[in-house]
């Protein structure tokens, strides 16, 4: 054996040892991590929580039906009837259009304080909760406005209807009164826009400091094309990371410092519930929607605007420039409230939107 061969190997030896050490390292770190995560998830699940006994996602419904919209995505649909309206004088229905990776489930505690009191619609979005995926391609706000038209069509043809949205599900009226401004004349009675934004979500840095939030935009088209790909490998990571993925879900959905524990795990599960490959094929249409010199249909009719203080998703900064755009709006900000406000401060939402409602009757 020469020399040089005898120093090859050493050199092997040492690459080696050092690769083993690096991955001794990284091995130690994920544990280490995994193990600080389940402290952190822990201590914070420990206390009272009065939501503790709370059957999130279990509710009554009169009827239950499929609609299929024009792109062929099968719509998981709910109504709840309401009281017999008084003798010549219909009552508006309200439909509920959830936001992105959520299902209708973002609506149990509005659905709980006005069930008896009024007729309502309630449906997953396409590829989110019991509805159906698109096939092949992307998904549009364009195609989630023709859906809310589909669903309008199937559970309310006739008649006063009132459409209250949280954030994508803001973004799919926006749309809707984008392509049939005249049902803003006709049928549509008000509206409520609750943590929404009207366009510049790929300006948004969620919290993060401007060095790391700046790279996300780059990313769009790998993760575009890398989401049917590795879906699969992806959602079984998040479904392993149960800890980690609860504790970004109360990073990013609330803005109190110590939310319910069992209702950021109701979040968190209605999050990891929706694969990585609809989460992917959804994020063009999002980064790009830009409807705020669109909304003059909005301002044929009444307009509640809420948002939280703290909402790092669709900050309050866009739904003050929907204002702007819509100056008889009404604006109700919530402090210490977060992306789903309507879940961490339902009593106050509530609040907001039963007294709208009143009002809307009134006039």
């Amino acid at each position: 054996m020469t020399g040089t061969d005898v120093e090859v190997k050493g050199n092997r030896r040492r690459t080696v040892g050092i690769i083993g050490a690096i991955l001794g390292v990284a091995a130690a770190g994920v544990a280490a991590g995994v193990a600080t995560e389940r402290y952190i998830v822990n201590r914070s699940k420990r206390g009272d929580d009065v939501y503790a006994d709370e059957e999130f996602g279990v509710w009554d419904f009169d009827e239950e039906l499929t609609v299929t919209t024009d792109d062929g995505v099968d719509l998981h649909v709910e109504i709840v009837d309401g009281p017999d309206g008084e003798p010549g004088k219909q009552q508006p229905t309200l439909v509920f259009v959830h936001g992105f990776c959520l299902d209708m489930g973002t609506f149990h505690f509005q659905r709980k304080a006005l069930q008896g009191k009024h007729r309502m619609v309630f449906y997953d979005q396409p590829g989110h909760g019991r509805s159906g995926r698109l096939r092949k391609g992307e998904y549009t706000l364009d195609a989630l406005g023709a859906g809310l038209r589909s669903v309008l069509q199937a559970t309310a043809p006739t008649g006063p209807v009132i459409l209250i949205g949280h954030s994508m599900g803001g973004m799919t009226i926006m749309a809707l009164a984008e392509q049939v401004p005249e049902l803003f004349e006709s049928r549509v009675q008000a509206v409520v826009l609750i943590s929404t934004s009207a366009g510049k979500l790929d300006q948004v840095n969620f919290g993060l400091p401007d060095v790391v939030a700046k790279f996300r935009r780059p990313l769009l088209p790998v993760v575009g094309i890398a989401g049917p790909i590795s879906s699969g490998v992806v959602d079984r990571a998040r479904r392993a990371s149960t800890d980690l993925a609860w504790l970004l879900t109360r990073r990013y959905g609330f803005g109190t410092a110590r939310p319910s524990p069992a209702l950021v795990s109701y979040v968190e599960k209605m999050n990891t519930t929706t694969s990585t490959d609809v989460i992917a094929r959804y994020l063009r249409t999002l980064y790009t929607h830009a409807r705020l010199l669109v909304l003059g249909p909005l301002r044929r009719v009444p307009v509640l605007l809420i948002c939280g203080d703290r909402d790092v998703l669709t900050p309050l900064t866009h739904t003050r420039e929907i204002a702007a755009v819509l100056p008889e709006a009404e604006l109700v900000v919530i402090d210490d409230g977060g992306h789903v406000v309507m879940l961490e401060h339902a009593d106050e939402v509530n609040e907001a939107i039963e007294g709208f409602l009143k009002r809307v009757a009134a006039s």
